[in-house]
């Protein structure tokens, strides 16, 4: 006869262990210390085994009945159903070792090498992970991660305004399902489904400088009180048009002022390509000035507070600020600014475009255009100092190529 929740109950214990039996291999064993054990008796190649279910009440019997069912199934399959328990809960350890955050920081570590992210690039995936991702998702095993998880995240940052950290917040953590299913420790991207769920913001660019406004800007800069490095570095930024984080972390290793060159290494660049600026008269007499203020240092333009680091993010535009151009104007817009009034002097779209370093498609080009390229622009980094220089005097300026025509 099967048994009954109140048999069970009734049944007290005794010097010796008691077997009641239910059905199909189920009986409780009562042992003399009341507890009351689940087992499964089955065999397996012509031998008799036990498989522990569990404790009562822990385990009830309806609970009992369907474990046993479970079990009888991996027996008629030649599988002993502790073996299969043993396996599960190693693999659960497994799970709860193979976790978000372990696979983020391994895609970190192998990323920023093989595709040579620079310092500033490698801190800020870091620092978004740290500060919005990991604190809900680092611990969790990678695969327990559903689409509805990787939401909430998103949108708690898009709820403070960060529309954009969101949307890198995706890419990168994208990133990691992608890396971690190539090892086979996950089996999906739940991101995939989210995209477009965050809305790109607008992004407002400043207009660069026109012609009759660089006068304006140049007497602002040269009334500037602060920091002789900073008026020097916007100087720079001014006569070589290249990008913030190109200028302020440039060492002193990269120039050779005798030859009036300066030599961005690749995994310096964007585009991963070394760039050589030449330099103008007027631009190697402030890196000479500038020497003499910090050439015993590794930075051109170091960090103040920490000697240590380069000169931070903001410190250009601040200084913009302060000139009355907030809103206005950023130390970006130089390139802009360059870029618009080259193309109105008359110079050649190919070789402003290979000075301002944008990716040339075609690589055969790109080698061509690097090596052709260069004394043109010589020439016109020449001609756009003095085009500089001649405006903070008030002069009207005729452009080089007009000249030569």
């Amino acid at each position: 006869m099967s048994l009954t929740d109140a048999k069970i109950r009734n049944t007290k214990p005794t010097d010796k262990p008691i077997k009641i039996a239910d059905a199909n291999g189920l009986y409780l064993e009562v042992k003399p210390t009341g507890s009351k054990l689940w087992r499964y008796r089955y065999r397996i190649g012509g031998k008799e085994n036990v498989f522990a279910i569990g404790e009562y009440p822990g385990i009830g019997l309806a609970n009992a009945r369907i474990e046993r069912d479970a079990a009888k199934k991996l027996v008629k399959q030649g599988i002993h159903p502790a073996h299969n328990r043993k396996l599960q809960v190693s693999g659960q350890i497994t799970g709860n070792e193979n976790t978000f955050k372990t696979n983020a920081t391994e895609w970190i570590d192998s990323t920023k090498i093989k595709k040579g992210w620079t310092a500033y690039y490698t801190k800020q995936v870091e620092n978004v992970m740290n500060a919005d991702v990991f604190p809900l998702l680092g611990n969790l095993p990678i695969r327990s991660i559903s689409s509805a998880h990787m939401l909430s995240v998103l949108e708690r940052i898009e709820k403070r305004g960060a529309n954009t950290v969101a949307l890198l917040a995706r890419q990168w953590c994208s990133a990691t399902f992608r890396y971690a299913i190539g090892r086979r420790k996950a089996d999906n991207d739940p991101t995939a489904v989210l995209k477009g769920t965050i809305q790109r913001p607008n992004i407002q660019h400043n207009k660069p400088l026109s012609q009759k406004e660089i006068p304006a800007f140049l007497k602002a800069l040269d009334s500037y009180g602060g920091y002789r490095t900073t008026y020097i570095a916007l100087r720079l930024i001014m006569m070589t048009f290249v990008r913030t984080i190109e200028l302020r972390a440039a060492t002193w290793e990269e120039f050779d002022l005798d030859n009036a060159e300066w030599q961005i290494p690749a995994h310096r660049m964007k585009m991963r390509e070394e760039h050589v600026v030449p330099l103008s008269l007027q631009a190697v007499e402030f890196l000479k000035e500038l020497k003499t203020l910090t050439g015993g240092q590794k930075w051109l333009f170091p960090n103040y507070r920490r000697p240590i680091d380069c000169m931070t993010a903001t410190t250009l535009n601040r200084c913009i600020e302060r000139m009355g151009y907030s809103g206005k104007f950023s130390a970006h817009g130089f390139r802009g600014t360059a870029s618009t009034l080259l193309n109105e002097m008359g110079y050649r779209p190919d070789v402003i475009e290979r000075q301002l370093a944008h990716a040339d498609r075609n690589k055969a080009r790109a080698c061509y255009n690097r090596a052709e390229y260069l004394q043109e622009r010589r020439v016109m980094m020449q001609e756009w100092s003095n085009f500089l220089d001649s405006l903070s005097q008030g002069a009207k300026v005729i452009p080089f190529w007009q000249q030569a025509a």
